[in-house]
């Protein structure tokens, strides 16, 4: 059976349209048909429903069509866009078994996403399609003993992995390397031998903690990361990562560009002697101390910030840079610390003390203005009453603010070879790294650690490197393209795309994706990623 509209028309000129089911049926005669009955004036929907029936479609009532497991997935199909182009198969394809490596991918993805402890990975997976990503079941549990399991994987192999890495990103011998410091504390004792008290850039001294030491490239782009003792002294780090990266990676000229920790007589030494350049910055005592020296002519030229003075010393190469914005910083910075200290001291001498103990009280105040950080800026005495007085170094302060906004570079590169204005770009870029460096952080920074065995520390560390590699590889191109938020935000972002299943009755029809919000498709139009969201994944 079907339907057919048939058109006629009538003496007043009007055309009028019936709607028949009529029925075909074959006669010794031939093919003949008949109407088996007129459904013109049925509603319009009514006569679609008898039509699409007719033509073998199901039709169900709307409160039976539902999206079934709806699952975050925008941020997962970039991910897994970016391991396939990474070739980061290829790399992880020595590990363990195919769900090993598939929970290493899924600990990788997290830390980009929803950075988390292993014990929690089960449940922020829950509603994403996570699992499906990483060629895992889509029940898969997650257990951590299994992903400690997968962590062990990587015993053994990180050295072949990072150079790897580093020659696919780096096909060309890298030529300027940033390099920095950071500390991440433990909750409890941590690993032993690693696990040590020492300067904490975190503010958490009363912490055991591990130091990390990162080499980049001017791009923030990941060359290599070393694991530490808490308890070593910056200066003595340097070294070890030189002989490493000439090693491992094969640098044998480069620039290398760190902050002032790593800068003692014996580094710099060793790197003048290996033939390798250096940019670094000076502590602001070395500045002072070096101004003092200069000609009067020369000090004068330090009022205009606008200007990199180049100085010779003692045949060592120093740029002086600054401006009017860290002018500004400098000056608010420290007389918000005077002006703190200046309310602590008042406290302390108002305090009545029924029992007078000048020393104490002495130390008391040292204490103090050493933790306010304005020790430098105040002399201070108590009497034998325990009165205490105190009155700021005016002519200390004075002479540092002659030097507000100014910092010293020095290098052993010839001016030839690099300019003041390149030098001063060089640190420059090592600033905008630290920033980049805080990436790095955020995914290691899941409060309290709980691994406990050094090769677990270790391995969590290799693979939060990895969530930074890929996420600085993403970074490069996209800044390409003009995108100036960070990689992990748009990620997170992007989760808000769904995959759902389709269903109808009882039956699961398709999967389907939900539709992508203007303001995404523009950024993907942007990227260069709109194609991901053409259609849904095959499943």
């Amino acid at each position: 059976m079907f339907v057919q509209a048939t058109t006629s028309s009538r003496k007043n000129g009007k055309t009028y349209v019936s709607y028949l089911v009529r029925e075909s049926f074959r006669t010794p005669k031939g093919p003949r048909s008949r109407t088996v009955c007129n459904i013109t004036d049925l509603p319009a929907p009514t006569r679609d429903l008898i039509a699409g029936s007719l033509k073998g479609q199901d039709f169900l009532p709307s409160d039976q069509v539902e999206l079934h497991e709806a699952l975050d997935y925008g941020g997962l199909a970039v991910l897994n866009d970016a391991w396939s182009r990474f070739h980061l198969d290829e790399l992880l394809a020595p590990l363990g078994s195919s769900r090993q490596r598939g929970l290493l991918q899924a600990v990788i993805y997290s830390r980009l996403l929803f950075p988390c402890a292993k014990l929690s990975l089960a449940h922020q997976a829950q509603g994403t399609w996570l699992p499906q990503a990483c060629g895992l079941n889509p029940s898969e549990s997650f257990h951590e003993d299994d992903i400690y399991s997968a962590m062990d994987q990587l015993n053994g192999h990180w050295v072949s992995l990072e150079k790897q890495l580093y020659q696919r990103a780096f096909p060309q011998a890298v030529r300027l390397v940033l390099y920095d410091l950071s500390s991440v504390y433990f909750e409890g004792k941590g690993p032993e031998h690693w696990a040590q008290y020492g300067h904490s850039r975190d503010h958490r001294g009363d912490r055991p903690q591990i130091l990390l030491a990162v080499a980049t490239d001017t791009e923030g782009l990941p060359l290599h990361v070393s694991i530490l003792r808490g308890n070593r002294n910056d200066t003595k780090t340097l070294q070890g990562l030189l002989h490493t990266l000439r090693r491992r990676f094969g640098i044998k000229e480069a620039t290398f560009v760190f902050d002032g920790g790593m800068s003692s007589e014996i580094n710099l030494e060793a790197m003048s002697a290996a033939g390798l350049g250096y940019v670094t910055r000076l502590s602001a005592s070395t500045l002072r101390s070096l101004v003092a020296e200069l000609d009067l002519e020369k000090q004068l030229e330090l009022g205009d910030r606008q200007k990199l003075m180049e100085i010779t010393h003692q045949s060592k190469r120093y740029v002086i840079a600054g401006g009017q914005w860290r002018q500004q910083r400098d000056q608010e910075r420290r007389q918000s610390r005077i002006d703190k200290a200046e309310v602590e001291l008042k406290r302390l001498a108002a305090v009545q003390r029924k029992k007078v103990d000048v020393q104490k009280l002495a130390s008391q105040v040292g204490r103090s203005l050493q933790r306010l950080k304005a020790h430098k800026y105040f002399t201070y005495q108590v009497d034998a009453q325990g009165h205490l007085q105190w009155e700021r170094k005016g002519q200390l302060i004075a002479q540092e603010a002659q030097q507000d906004g100014w910092y010293l570079l020095h290098t052993n590169e010839s001016v030839q070879k690099c300019t003041g204005e390149q030098v001063l770009g060089h640190y420059k870029g090592l600033l905008d790294v630290e920033e980049a460096f805080c990436q790095l952080k955020s995914y290691l920074e899941v409060r309290p650690v709980h691994h406990r065995r050094p090769d677990r520390v270790i391995n969590h560390v290799h693979l939060c490197f990895l969530a930074y590699w890929m996420s600085a590889r993403l970074g490069a191109e996209w800044r390409a393209k003009g995108e100036t938020e960070e990689v992990p935000r748009i990620l997170r972002h992007l989760q808000t795309i769904r995959l759902g299943l389709l269903q109808m009755g009882k039956a699961v029809h398709r999967t389907v994706m939900t539709e992508v919000p203007k303001n995404l498709n523009q950024q993907l139009q942007k990227l260069g990623l709109a194609a991901l969201f053409a259609a849904p994944p095959h499943q």
